[in-house]
């Protein structure tokens, strides 16, 4: 049996290429469950893996996408079987493992999660490794004691993935959301989405003061580096800052006053890793509460052949909301 993918090669000369091809199902990884895929998502990571940035990727040929959901074709672990809904986000694949970007895939069974009856592949895509991220900075925020009537969240990257949808989600809980975006052309979107300010990044320039006035009681960051330091100094006592990326670096000349003046929490939010029972809670969570048909305007469908062409816009920037993929053309 074949199976239609997007392979990346890495040539002789060191360049990064990407073509579609039909592959024998033999080629495929090894794992206890195949899955047919109906829907991948296209996110910043995998914009990395198809350009050859960050070392993602160890060995070529290789198939990205590192999140998907279709359909259980085999199973050999008894918690699938064949016609089952899954969805997979995280655990390496489409970096160390064979990932979303094909019509199949084999991997471990304790990589996948059931969906929820209320989500449908696709569903479950529009919101992929994004929406699993942004349902855990929430509840992170949740457990932290940030209830909505405490103050104004901030979130940061508003006009991407992650945080299009932590907007969404913490104005359906009833919070007061600034979103912070580049991008002045967004703002219709995301007071679409429930935002009840959207800021310029103007918000979080570099100032050599240790604390500034308090502005927010919590956050959901997926931008990283100086801003995130800028932001640290303006959350209010107690408040909570959830740290989801990097997408302005990794480091920032930061210091300990609003750890210890202030007690402000920097909470790290992990996907990749995150354990079975959290995952199942939040995709439960994620089926009722999100609005799909409010986000359907932040969603553009695309093919296999366009994804070398979308993984410039993503690392430029340029990519509005979620991008999903229809590995069958």
């Amino acid at each position: 049996m074949s199976f239609r993918a997007l392979v990346t090669e890495k040539g002789e000369d060191g360049k990064i290429a990407s073509r579609i091809a039909e592959l024998d199902e033999a080629r495929l990884p090894q794992g206890n469950v195949l899955v047919g895929i109906d829907w991948a998502g296209f996110n910043y990571k995998d914009g990395m893996a198809l350009s050859g940035i960050g070392g993602l990727v160890r060995e070529y040929p290789h198939i990205g996408g590192v999140d998907f959901a279709g359909r259980v074709i085999e199973s050999t672990d008894e918690r699938y079987h064949p016609g089952q809904a899954v969805v997979l986000t995280g655990w390496r694949v489409g970096e160390w493992h064979w990932g979303g970007f094909a019509t199949r895939a084999r991997v471990n069974a304790d990589w996948l999660v059931p969906l929820p009856k209320e989500i449908s592949t696709r569903d479950a895509m529009v919101l992929g490794t994004a929406g699993l991220t942004a349902m855990l900075a929430v509840n992170r925020l949740k457990s932290e004691g940030i209830k909505p009537g405490d103050g104004d969240i901030l979130v940061t990257g508003a006009g991407g993935g992650v945080g299009s949808m932590a907007v969404l989600l913490l104005a359906r809980l009833g919070y007061k959301v600034h979103a912070m975006t580049g991008r002045k052309d967004l703002t219709d979107d995301l007071r679409a989405l429930g935002a009840t300010e959207v800021v310029g990044r103007d918000v979080l320039a570099p100032s050599s003061k240790k604390l500034l006035a308090t502005r927010w009681i919590g956050a959901v960051d997926s931008v990283g580096g100086a801003p995130l330091g800028e932001m640290l100094k303006q959350i209010h006592t107690g408040g909570c800052v959830a740290a989801v990326g990097l997408a302005a670096g990794d480091a920032w000349d930061g210091s300990v006053i609003p750890f210890i003046l202030r007690g402000v929490t920097l909470a790290g939010i992990d996907s990749v890793m995150q354990r079975f029972e959290a995952r199942m809670a939040a995709w439960d969570r994620l089926s009722t509460l999100f609005g799909f048909g409010v986000y359907e305007r932040m969603v553009r469908e695309v093919g296999l052949e366009d994804l070398p062409a979308a993984s410039k816009d993503i690392l430029a920037g340029k990519v509005r909301g979620r991008v999903i993929v229809s590995p069958k053309g």
